[in-house]
């Protein structure tokens, strides 16, 4: 899915950018209120993770009691931890994608968007690779031994 580059490259530029940040907010209201700001969006996001969580598992046990595959649903919860785990790595720029995850209007056209680009391909049963195959037929034999029916 993602190269070593791609990765790379993201662990050293959104760590720059968070410390940019930091230090320009904090250069405009001071290091105490950033400091705060931090802490605040880090509480005010886990408990919007906690609502819509819940908001989530209950649209996913609806989901399965009509005899539906919750996959938007599970693709949701995904979306929501990784979130939460922005929402909790301290700086600005990774709490405004952790907020997009949690907005459920956003979360689900980013859903949508991934799976248009090819980025996620979600197929119930099969593989990946099998999505746009037909069904798969195994022939083969099968025998017991005289001695496994003891």
């Amino acid at each position: 899915m993602f190269s070593f580059r791609t990765l790379l490259a993201l662990f050293l530029i959104v760590p720059i950018i968070e410390i940019y940040l930091l230090i320009q907010v904090g250069g405009v209201i001071g290091a105490i209120p950033t400091v705060f700001l931090v802490v605040f969006t880090a509480v005010l996001g886990a408990l919007l993770l906690r609502q819509q969580g819940f908001a989530t598992l209950r649209r996913v046990q609806e989901s399965m009691a009509r005899g539906e595959l919750p996959a938007l649903q599970l693709l949701e919860g995904v979306l929501l931890l990784f979130g939460g785990a922005l929402l909790l790595t301290p700086g600005f720029f990774t709490d405004a994608i952790g907020f997009v995850c949690l907005v459920p209007r956003l979360r689900q056209g980013l859903i949508r968007w991934l799976m248009s680009r090819g980025v996620l391909n979600f197929t119930a049963g099969r593989s990946p690779h099998e999505s746009h195959q037909g069904p798969r037929t195994i022939d083969g034999e099968s025998w017991r031994d005289k001695d496994e029916l003891r």
